[in-house]
C-alpha cells in the first residue's frame, strides 16, 4: 500500500510552502504524497534513539544531526528553491556541510538519511525515496525495519547504491560516512514491543 497522492497535478516547493501546516506532504518529482498519521511509539522510540546517539557522538564536530520534520530540498540542478520539485523529510539525517542548511531546512543531499519503516510508508521509503536519495547523492541511506528487527544500509559509490548490506538489529552498527560513530541497538531493543510470532 503506497502513500496517497494529494492530486494529479505537478507541484513545486513554492506551492508546498503555501499549503496548510496541519497536513504533511513530501514532493517527489512534482508529485505530492500525503504523509501517514502519527507513527507508533516504537517507531518514535527508534527515531529518537538514533537521533540521540548521533547527536551525542557528533559532539562539536561540524556535522549536525536533525530529526523529522525537516524539509530537505533536493534540486536536480541549480533551480531556485521555489522551482524545486523534490522535498523529503527523512526521519533522521546528518549534514556535514553547513552551507546546505538555512532557516527553511536543508538544500542538497544529507550525508546520512535514516528512515524507520511503517506499514503505510515502507514501499515509499524502499522504492521512491531510495531512487531519490541515490540520484541526489545521499552518501549513506539506512532503512530500519522495526517489526523484522533488520537494518538495510545503502552506501553510495561511483556506480550508485548497488547491493545493500542487511543486518539483524543488535550490538552496534558503524556509520561508514561518520568516522568513529556507531549506533548501539541492545538497550533500545529491550524497550521495544515484543515481536509477535
Amino acid at each position: 500500500m503506497g502513500l496517497p497522492q494529494r492530486d494529479t497535478d505537478y507541484h513545486t516547493y513554492g506551492e508546498y510552502l503555501s499549503w496548510p501546516e496541519d497536513l504533511r506532504y513530501e514532493l517527489i518529482d512534482g508529485v505530492a504524497y500525503l504523509m501517514t498519521p502519527a507513527p507508533t511509539l516504537d517507531h518514535q522510540d527508534i527515531v529518537g534513539e538514533i537521533y540521540y546517539q548521533l547527536r551525542q557522538a557528533l559532539g562539536d564536530r561540524r556535522c549536525r544531526a536533525y530529526v523529522s520534520p525537516v524539509d530537505v530540498r533536493l534540486p536536480k540542478a541549480d533551480e531556485a528553491d521555489e522551482q524545486i520539485d523534490t522535498v523529503v523529510q527523512p526521519d533522521v539525517l546528518v549534514v556535514c556541510d553547513a552551507t546546505k542548511t538555512d532557516r527553511r531546512g536543508v538544500r542538497g543531499a544529507p550525508d546520512l538519511a535514516v528512515e524507520v519503516l511503517s506499514p503505510g510508508t515502507a514501499s515509499h521509503d524502499q522504492v521512491r525515496k531510495l531512487r531519490v536519495y541515490e540520484r541526489a547523492g545521499v552518501r549513506e541511506y539506512w532503512l530500519v525495519h522495526p517489526v523484522d528487527r533488520v537494518l538495510t544500509i545503502y552506501r553510495l559509490d561511483q556506480d550508485g547504491y548497488g547491493k545493500p548490506d542487511v543486518f539483524e538489529l543488535g550490538g552496534e552498527t558503524p556509520v561508514a560516512v561518520l568516522e568513529g560513530v556507531v549506533i548501539r541497538w541492545d538497550q533500545l531493543l529491550e524497550r521495544l514491543s515484543p515481536v509477535e510470532p
